[in-house]
């Protein structure tokens, strides 16, 4: 079978290592993953799969070190068959205390380094004549309201559109993007939550319970494979039914 190569962005923890692992699963599938530090869960997927998976320390928080990814990590004669944008940082806090450098540093992490990367991304398809897919992780709060959650939510619904016209500019060359509408897993990003909190918010889905890293791990493997070649464009909701 060809390799399959794909690019994952926040490998270290939580959501980003379930991805990578279930992209591994694969034999055919090599991942590159970038991630502040390595921590020993990721060392542990690295010695299990030691030829498949590839790693550099990327600080997604300054949008200059895009370049690097592309030239130095994955290199001009790699082929890269899928981008995940699993990265992103939380900014929770009541509208009126919004505070602009926070901001800022949220949506360089969500917004801007992504889109640089998706340019990169597009720009290596192109080269190698690949028919690449896009999948960026969004969030069920940009859905449906949650308390102190409009900064980070306005970051996540800016890549939902980002990536509806990405699909439609750059279908004809076989390239999609669709994002994944995750709905509230237990993650570090919600470590701060009470249980009470969490309880509330799980009641408010049809499951009654959170979603898994492992089903949105197993639905962005779809996305990302020839099996879901007609889907582009799309917003697909993850979510326990909480829509």
């Amino acid at each position: 079978m060809e390799q399959r190569n794909y690019l994952v962005t926040g490998v270290s923890r939580g959501l980003g290592i379930e991805i990578a692992r279930a992209l591994l699963e694969e034999e055919d599938v090599v991942v590159y993953g970038l991630s502040r530090s390595k921590p020993s869960e990721l060392e542990a997927l690295m010695a299990r799969y030691p030829d498949r998976i590839r790693w550099m320390a990327c600080d997604l928080g300054d949008s200059s070190n895009v370049r690097r990814v592309f030239k130095e990590f994955v290199g001009q004669g790699t082929p890269l068959h899928g981008y995940v944008n699993n990265a992103a940082m939380a900014y929770d806090d009541i509208v009126t205390n919004l505070n602009l450098e926070r901001l800022r540093s949220m949506y360089e992490v969500n917004v801007f380094t992504p889109m640089m990367m998706v340019k990169g991304f597009i720009r290596h398809c192109l080269l190698h004549g690949v028919r690449g897919s896009i999948v960026h992780i969004s969030s069920i709060s940009v859905h449906t309201g949650y308390k102190g959650l409009a900064m980070y939510a306005s970051s996540k619904g800016a890549l939902e559109a980002f990536s509806k016209d990405t699909a439609r500019e750059w279908g004809e060359r076989g390239i999609r993007s669709n994002a994944l509408v995750a709905g509230f897993m237990e993650t570090s990003m919600s470590s701060t939550l009470s249980a009470d909190q969490k309880d509330r918010i799980y009641k408010r889905t049809s499951l009654k319970r959170p979603t898994t890293p492992r089903s949105v791990a197993e639905t962005i493997r779809f996305l990302l494979s020839d099996g879901a070649e007609s889907i582009t464009g799309q917003n697909i909701f993850v979510d326990s039914g909480t829509i």
